[in-house]
């Protein structure tokens, strides 16, 4: 049996939005710019999945722009409320203007590969975090210039589940004229998200990491707030997005969208039992096992972020793989990078510190046998990855001893 634990990744396509592709695919083939009644149809079935996901987060249908997913969404976000002219410096660097004005765009040094490397092409100022992975509305605020025109606070942090102030932050720009961006697409599905609550001007939203197909997602924009398209050409998504949409794909998320939403009402205690119990495996396994993330406050129900002391993080990703047991390092966009976590980094832990952490993602239909299942294999994986680590140990000394240049005694 193969158990996932790895759904802020990507969740496991919902049975709902299965079917709701297949009854487009099977359907009549048609443009939702046409004007003939296959046409017609496609159109009204964008018109009932736009009120699917703008009821997940409080929203108006009409402001819901349909994307490729929720990177497309950040970058239509950043690039199209402060401009898309490069401020970066030669070495690729996070730079502020040379005057007082203060940076355009002001992001935090915890977000998501979509906003961090978009913000450094637009030369972001960046707000450090707390060892618990939050900034405070002060720090952000404080680090806007008169010349900022958006901010960008993500709702929660996929890779240690934190959930940051926003409604707070956007307090402390109320009568700036700063536009406040957040990307929600950890947070949708799994928290209850309103945009009116949140005070926000622009929200991303991911299909996939709901359980619907991944290739798409959506940004709401406030009514009035202006954007420069990314895509240009056709009039589509109000001329926010030009490109004919992704019927099927908008469908599944609309889909997995409403069954979302009807699950938010006890899904979210579920999945923070099998995190706790995933915990106590974890501590079983090693006593001494260290968790990241926010130790009080609001969390993401959903995700556990933990470090064994003398394990390399890839070799027990790796050996629990083997064991049938997929978890990840942090965030699937970092996947491959020799980097360790920025995320972990930014907390205040050391890079070898960062490179030993896993981060276990549950979804609303993890079983407590499946975490059984973890908990049976947890502790052969340790002992395995710390009897391999104290042989190797011997032989970096002798290598770390050589001559210069590779003599041997």
């Amino acid at each position: 049996m193969r158990v996932y634990l790895d759904h802020n990744a990507g969740a496991p396509l919902r049975s709902e939005a299965r079917q709701a592709m297949l009854a487009v695919l099977d359907g009549p083939p048609a443009n939702p710019s046409s004007a003939h009644r296959e046409g017609a149809r496609a159109r009204r079935i964008l018109d009932e999945a736009r009120a699917d996901v703008a009821a997940l987060v409080a929203a108006d249908p009409a402001d819901i722009v349909f994307t490729s997913g929720a990177t497309e969404a950040n970058n239509l976000a950043l690039r199209g409320a402060a401009g898309a002219a490069p401020l970066a410096d030669a070495a690729g660097g996070l730079t502020a203007p040379a005057d007082d004005a203060g940076a355009a765009v002001v992001t935090t040094a915890v977000e998501h590969a979509s906003v961090l490397e978009t913000a450094r092409l637009l030369g972001a100022g960046l707000v450090g975090v707390d060892a618990e992975g939050r900034v405070t509305p002060a720090a952000v605020a404080g680090a806007c210039g008169p010349g900022t025109r958006l901010v960008s606070v993500g709702l929660a942090n996929g890779e240690v589940g934190s959930v940051q102030p926003v409604a707070a932050i956007a307090a402390a720009l109320a009568g700036r004229g700063i536009l406040l961006h957040t990307d929600a697409a950890q947070a949708a599905g799994r928290l209850p998200v309103d945009v009116g609550a949140l005070a926000v001007d622009l929200l991303s939203l991911s299909s996939p990491k709901l359980g619907g197909p991944a290739g798409v997602g959506a940004l709401w924009v406030r009514r009035g707030v202006r954007l420069v398209p990314q895509l240009t050409g056709g009039r589509q998504e109000r001329e926010r997005r030009a490109g004919s949409e992704n019927v099927a794909g908008i469908a599944g998320f609309a889909a997995a969208a409403r069954a979302a939403r009807t699950e938010l009402a006890e899904a979210p205690a579920r999945m923070a039992a099998r995190v706790e119990e995933l915990w106590q495996a974890v501590r079983a396994a090693a006593p001494d096992a260290v968790r990241h993330g926010p130790a009080h406050g609001p969390r993401l129900p959903n995700t556990l972020n933990a470090r064994i002391p003398g394990c390399a993080g890839e070799s027990l990703l790796v050996l629990l793989d083997l064991a049938g047991v997929a978890v990840s390092l942090g965030s699937a966009c970092a996947a491959g990078a020799a980097e360790p976590s920025h995320v972990l980094v930014a907390m205040g832990l050391d890079r070898e510190q960062a490179r030993g952490a896993l981060r276990f993602s549950v979804g609303p239909a993890t079983t407590a046998a499946e975490v059984d299942a973890v908990a049976g294999v947890l502790a052969g994986v340790v002992r395995q990855v710390r009897a391999g680590a104290a042989a190797a140990a011997p032989v970096a000394v002798a290598r770390a001893a050589r001559p210069a240049g590779g003599a041997r005694a």
